[in-house]
């Protein structure tokens, strides 16, 4: 049975996640219950031990930053030509 409850949430992080569940096909209520039941889960002591803590931490935040190592262009150039195949 479902039971309706009212959350608080900066208006920032309310419209990602809403643009998150739209890009993922699922409501925004179904989006925060799937997170709830997976923090409850388990027997976490803190967020910090729930696997997805940084995931959900850089959602917050912002555009996560990735990191690549630097590659010379005729690297780049082959990997081009190989994917036009």
């Amino acid at each position: 049975m479902d039971a309706k409850i009212t959350l608080s949430f900066d208006e920032s992080v309310i419209n990602k996640a809403k643009r998150y569940a739209e890009d993922n096909n699922i409501s925004l209520s179904r989006l925060t219950e799937f997170l709830l039941n997976k923090v409850t889960s388990k027997n976490y002591r803190s967020l910090e031990d729930f696997p997805i803590a940084d995931w959900v931490s850089m959602v917050g935040e912002g555009q996560a930053e990735y990191q690549t190592k630097p590659r010379k262009s005729k690297d780049l150039n082959a990997a081009y030509f190989k994917s036009k195949k």
